[in-house]
């Protein structure tokens, strides 16, 4: 069969509308990010973690979750919380610790939950919400749920025991777990490369039993395809799956860093990767959008969090009843 000039460049319209959404979520959590940072240079927000350069992983992997599987996430947990749909005026607000947050600023940025989205937990403990996705999983697997628990981690909560031993146990208790491991190439202040020889981390999956694919981290449509493999191969056989989102960290591990551990020119050469930039010109290239259309969701995305920024600054901290409510002792 022969493909014509027309049939290649041909756009559907829901083809349109999935581009246009993927790029949205991208550029809310963006703005979303850039904002908490600027609160804080501010003096206006405590110190968090933001995944500035890594939202096509979280936008590609959210996009092949059904609304029945939970999340377990970590520090960088913003991106994953937006693209699951959470109200960016109560993640904010979570993170100012103001009352109006989802857990009513108890947790911070560290540790925030949101039930009704599946969200079961943020972990501040690098590595933590790899011990924890087990429990989870095999919850989801006795109830005969079809339901699946996805667990985001780094490449540095890759390199700690627990790693090992959730892969491990998921491989042999048969656990619906989609782990995803956002491999951004730096380890806090540590680059991947002063602890571990590999590149890598799929590769490690595979000798536990686990199937494993390495990705393009900072193409959206490609995360969102492997991902929707993934949660399909998961569905169909109750085991678990890894998908390592390769991609990068553009800011430093804590607002506010300096950055000056990183080399300059490979921080040059990954922002010249930059997955909304590189997005955006596809789109542009492909005719799915124009930049009239792109400046618009820009404008959109800002406008969200300025409003979601006021909503959270506005808001009441905690009263004083409330330190010795929800929890157990």
């Amino acid at each position: 069969m022969t493909i014509t000039a027309d049939e290649t460049t041909t756009t559907t319209s829901a083809e349109r509308g999935a581009a246009a959404k993927a790029l949205e979520m991208m550029l809310l959590i963006r703005t979303f990010e850039e904002k908490s940072a600027e609160l804080r240079a501010k003096g206006l927000s405590p110190n968090m973690c933001t995944s500035v350069g890594q939202e096509a992983s979280a936008a590609g992997v959210m996009r092949a979750l059904g609304p029945q599987d939970l999340i377990l996430t970590n520090h960088r947990s913003a991106g994953h919380l937006l693209a699951r749909g959470a109200d960016p005026g109560r993640v904010l607000a979570e993170i100012l610790g103001k009352s109006t947050g989802y857990c009513k600023g108890k947790s911070g940025s560290l540790h925030i939950s949101v039930k009704e989205l599946g969200v079961v937990l943020t972990s501040t403990i690098v590595g933590g919400e790899l011990s924890l996705v087990t429990g989870a999983a095999l919850s989801l697997a006795m109830k005969n749920s079809g339901a699946l628990a996805a667990c985001f981690f780094g490449d540095g909560a890759a390199c700690e025991g627990i790693f090992h031993e959730s892969l491990n146990l998921a491989a042999v208790w048969n656990l619906p777990i989609l782990y995803v491991c956002e491999n951004n190439q730096w380890q806090a202040y540590v680059h991947r490369k002063q602890t571990m020889l590999t590149d890598h981390v799929a590769e490690w999956a595979r000798p536990l039993g686990v199937e494993a694919i390495t990705v393009d981290g900072n193409d959206v449509e490609a995360v969102t395809a492997a991902a929707r493999e993934a949660v399909a191969y998961i569905r169909a056989t109750g085991k678990p799956f890894l998908l390592e989102t390769y991609t990068y960290r553009q800011r430093g591990h804590m607002e506010p860093d300096d950055q000056q551990y990183v080399d300059r020119n490979e921080l040059a050469s990954w922002i010249a990767r930059d997955p909304i930039a590189t997005y955006e010109a596809r789109l542009a290239q492909r005719g799915e959008l124009t930049g009239d259309e792109i400046a618009e969701i820009r404008e959109r995305a800002r406008l969200i969090v300025e409003e979601a920024a006021d909503f959270a600054l506005a808001s009441p901290y905690p009263a004083f009843a409330e330190l010795t409510t929800d929890v157990y002792a």
